[in-house]
């Protein structure tokens, strides 16, 4: 039985790859800061609720000591995460940014995954085919936010590209000083949920695929990378 974490899960992207992964026969933590919205997600997937604030290290590591109690980990999927817009759904632009907004988003999207990843890795070490999953966006891709055209060189911001891109090298550097583990970076797309204010053009559905096929991958499977459901992505 392959047991696996997903931050995030309650909703979203998080809550559809948790049902899909249940749906495969995996043992599933919905992991939610919010105890109440974790258990009834959990109840509705048929999942184990787990109370985990990737954002506060007691947090994470009470998680981590209930999941090994409950027999260890094989998979995490590091989902959480935010974009920061405005109250009305926009994206802030580079002169507007600033320091602080920049800090809160690297705060969950960046270390929240180094804190999570580095308290499970214990237990993943134990794993006969440990995976972890992290999801990136392609907005990280610097091939494409540079080139003219593209469907993410008109995005204004600065603070979510920037974690995202930083994510990306996370997940090369685990992967290089990991070589047991398969630990990849994975763009869902421009997936429709509460992040973006539900203005994405894709549905959880589809933006989910990538995120399970890459939690499902064996001990072959490719270690380092940057994929959507097409295939590898340009740095």
């Amino acid at each position: 039985m392959t047991t696996t974490l997903i931050t995030g899960a309650n909703k979203g992207l998080g809550f559809e790859t948790a049902r899909r992964l249940v749906e495969a026969g995996h043992t599933v933590y919905v992991g939610s800061r919010d105890p109440e919205r974790g258990r009834l997600a959990a109840d509705r997937l048929g999942a184990r609720s787990l109370v985990l604030d990737v954002t506060d290290d007691e947090s994470v590591a009470a998680a981590a000591k209930t999941v090994e109690a409950g027999g260890g980990l094989d998979v995490l999927v590091n989902n959480a995460g935010t974009e920061g817009r405005t109250p009305e759904g926009g994206v802030v632009p580079a002169a507007e940014v600033t320091a602080e907004m920049t800090r809160g988003l690297f705060e969950t999207n960046v270390f929240g995954i180094v804190r999570v990843t580095n308290a499970f890795l214990p237990s993943l070490r134990r794993s006969t085919a440990p995976v972890v999953v992290n999801l990136s966006s392609g907005l990280a891709s610097l091939a494409g936010m540079t080139t003219p055209g593209t469907p993410v060189h008109a995005y204004p911001g600065i603070a979510y590209p920037a974690s995202k891109a930083a994510v990306n090298m996370i997940t090369v550097q685990y992967a290089k000083q990991l070589p047991e583990m398969r630990i990849n970076a994975v763009d869902p797309g421009y997936t429709a949920t509460d992040l973006n204010h539900n203005t994405g053009t894709r549905t959880v559905e589809q933006g989910a695929e990538i995120v399970v096929r890459m939690a499902r991958i064996g001990t072959d499977g490719p270690t380092g990378g940057y994929f959507d459901e097409a295939g590898p992505l340009p740095w």
